[in-house]
């Protein structure tokens, strides 16, 4: 996507829409691309680079809708966390915003609210060590080169690029700016997904085999609101694309217990999706005629199921759907030689401990529990704590210059499935192959979710 010209993203998104073309095929050539090329190196590896060390780092945030603005008091609580600056498009979010911060008693930030391109004045502040971005998706990656064009480190919303081209762009900015670009992956951090990812490295379930994840999850009602989706912008990606649109909250964690980026690393990629009913069905039974949903076509399949093979010959199966009737499971499944882990609900077999067929209680597991859970715990919550912990810890490693727990290879590897997904759905469920997004470091040890507790 590169840096946007000053299209607005009502309308970029309105013009694809009606185009009936898909974002993330068209963007960048990726439907014609050899997709394991890499480019040339603009700089160094980042794999293991700590952060420079911030007593009390000062966050940037940008968009204050749903995510930013339910994120900020999490941040605020986090112990020596500073919010200097905030932007938003709606100058009545942006003061709710900074509302929040004095509150907190924090100095009132610099608030920025000059229409879709101020974000770039933000981001040159002096004041500001790391920018939050939590807008729409289009504009994830124009906003995180910016912030790394500007010297700053960022952290990400989900997903954090729609193409290979925007992925390649993150990477290789981060290594030439020698600035950190974070995937904000909350579920990385979940209490479940930590205590598997210690017992996969301890051992427990043997040599690791196939894993699945999962985003699951009805969003019927909200795609269709009038006021939960600024512009409901989210609901016209059915419109444009085919494919996985949220691929990291089940596969990062996975990613996560199989260490990849650490000793093994994706290497192909299969999908296909369903037919797509749901949203249309959802609109005939819920929005009244004339509606100006009546004018779309939702292209989308009701769900999207990939199978990704790794170096070592591992499977990771991923699922995407949000369109119909389904319990909210993110599948957080994890199989190995020597027993098995399901989530949605947790239930676990591992011999011996396990016999005759019989599921096992994961709470008899709790000594495994990862330490950012039984030394912070949740805080004052966010999906159940994955959210506070993930921003407390990565203020910690602000605090005490150490590597970020996910860097931007990991970042862009969880999100590859968005754009190869999308590719192979349009070959009938054609094998494409992955990016090493490392450029062949793939086998390099270095820190990951499974942190060790500094001293």
């Amino acid at each position: 996507m590169g840096e946007q010209s000053g299209i607005s993203r009502r309308s970029m998104l309105r013009g694809a829409a009606i185009a009936g073309v898909g974002l993330a095929a068209t963007t960048g050539g990726v439907a014609d691309a050899d997709t394991a090329a890499a480019p040339a190196a603009r700089g160094k590896s980042m794999i293991g680079v700590p952060f420079e060390g911030f007593a009390n780092p000062r966050f940037g945030i940008i968009g204050l809708g749903n995510r930013g603005g339910g994120m900020l008091p999490l941040l605020l609580a986090v112990p020596g966390a500073k919010v200097t600056a905030l932007c938003d498009i709606r100058p009545e979010f942006a003061a709710a915003a900074a509302k929040v911060v004095t509150d907190a008693g924090q100095p009132a930030p610099a608030v920025y609210t000059g229409g879709d391109e101020d974000f770039r004045n933000m981001v040159e502040r002096d004041d500001v060590d790391f920018v939050y971005v939590a807008t729409p998706w289009e504009w994830h990656t124009p906003m995180a080169l910016a912030a790394m064009r500007a010297g700053k480190h960022v952290g990400v919303e989900c997903p954090i690029g729609l193409t290979l081209k925007d992925l390649w762009d993150l990477v290789d900015t981060s290594e030439r700016t020698r600035r950190h670009c974070v995937q904000l992956e909350n579920c990385c951090y979940g209490r479940n997904e930590l205590r598997a990812l210690r017992m996969a490295h301890e051992g427990l379930f043997g040599e690791l085999l196939h894993g699945s994840g999962a985003y699951l999850h009805d969003l019927r009602e909200l795609l269709f609101s009038k006021t939960y989706y600024e512009d409901q912008w989210r609901r016209k990606f059915h419109t444009t694309t085919n494919g996985d649109l949220y691929p990291t909250h089940g596969l990062g964690p996975v990613a996560a217990y199989m260490d990849l980026n650490r000793g093994d690393r994706f290497v192909r990629m299969t999908s296909m999706s369903t037919p797509a009913l749901g949203l249309a069905e959802y609109r005939a039974a819920h929005m009244p005629a004339g509606d100006p949903t009546w004018q779309e076509t939702y292209v989308n399949g009701d769900v999207t199921m990939s199978l990704i093979q790794t170096a070592r010959g591992r499977v990771i199966h991923i699922v995407h759907g949000v369109s119909n009737p389904h319990p909210y499971s993110r599948l957080n499944h994890l199989a190995g030689t020597k027993g098995v882990f399901e989530d949605y609900p947790p239930r676990i077999y591992l011999e011996p401990a396990q016999s005759n067929d019989q599921w096992g209680s994961f709470d008899e597991y709790a000594t495994y529990d990862h330490w950012l859970w039984t030394d912070v715990g949740p805080g004052p919550g966010g999906h159940g704590g994955m959210d506070y912990i993930m921003l407390w810890r990565l203020v910690q490693t602000l605090q005490l210059g150490l590597p970020p727990d996910i860097d931007v290879y990991d970042s862009a590897a969880w999100n590859a499935p968005y754009p190869l997904s999308v590719l192979s759905v349009k070959g009938k469920g054609a094998s494409v192959e992955f990016p090493d997004f490392t450029r062949g470091r793939w086998q390099t040890p270095h820190p990951g979710t499974d942190s060790e507790k500094p001293a």
